[in-house]
């Protein structure tokens, strides 16, 4: 791992100029792991129903509203900037996607994960587990309260940071239609300088990554506000991860 941030920040930058703006791309070398993450294959058909037969199910009494306060879920009160993210899911035609299970994961607020794999030298916090889910309502919204995550090195080049993001997971009609994307925060520094967001080399779809502050939504003394909506399909769809087959 010896290559630079200024390194990274070239190769970025001649792709990005010398890449039409559209999709993607999924063989993105400054993105140093996706030469071995992204298919090489064509897709294999297999049979849904198989997958479903070992998949969870829900329904509107399973997901209990204290989940989608991530602030609340261990008793006491986590470290960091209080936030609230909410915003409607919709189809390319603007209209709502109703009782869509919506989840989300994050890092907490020293840019750290409850999870083994993530050792680097960050304070946990007992009190945050960085995870929540909600079911869209009637009109497409979801909402959830949560703690603003850090950003947090890793290990694509020397001196790597990942810009603040919270990870949400889509679900369709069954759990075989599983769409993921991130969600970034306005006025970020970092995001220039990220290889995983700027494999995406049209800035429209990017920005379509980024969430608005909402001040109609902050809430006095106690938390910020942000608006992200979700558009599945269409021109104007937000940006979601190629499925793994």
């Amino acid at each position: 791992m010896t290559t630079s941030q200024e390194e990274i920040s070239d190769e970025i930058a001649k792709i990005q100029a010398d890449s039409p703006r559209g999709a993607p791309l999924l063989d993105f070398a400054p993105y140093r792991s996706t030469t071995l993450r992204h298919p090489t294959k064509e897709p294999r058909h297999v049979d849904p129903e198989g997958a479903e037969l070992l998949a969870p199910v829900f329904g509107h009494s399973d997901v209990a509203a204290i989940e989608a306060d991530l602030t609340v879920q261990r008793g006491g009160e986590p470290i960091g900037e209080r936030i609230r993210v909410h915003g409607r899911v919709l189809d390319g035609d603007g209209r709502p996607v109703r009782r869509q299970l919506v989840e989300v994961w994050q890092a907490n607020a020293a840019g750290r994960y409850p999870h083994q794999g993530d050792q680097h030298p960050a304070p946990l916090d007992p009190n945050f587990t960085g995870v929540g889910r909600c079911l869209t309502d009637d009109d497409g919204w979801y909402s959830f309260t949560s703690i603003k995550p850090g950003p947090y090195p890793w290990r694509n080049h020397h001196n790597a940071w990942r810009p603040a993001h919270i990870h949400f997971s889509l679900f369709g009609t069954d759990f075989t239609q599983r769409l993921i994307t991130q969600m970034y925060f306005p006025g970020d520094q970092l995001l220039a300088l990220d290889p995983i967001a700027q494999s995406i080399t049209d800035p429209a779809a990017l920005a379509r990554l980024i969430a608005s502050y909402d001040h109609s939504r902050s809430e006095h003394e106690w938390l910020l506000g942000y608006r992200w909506d979700i558009v599945l399909t269409g021109s104007h769809a937000t940006y979601l991860e190629p499925s793994d087959d």
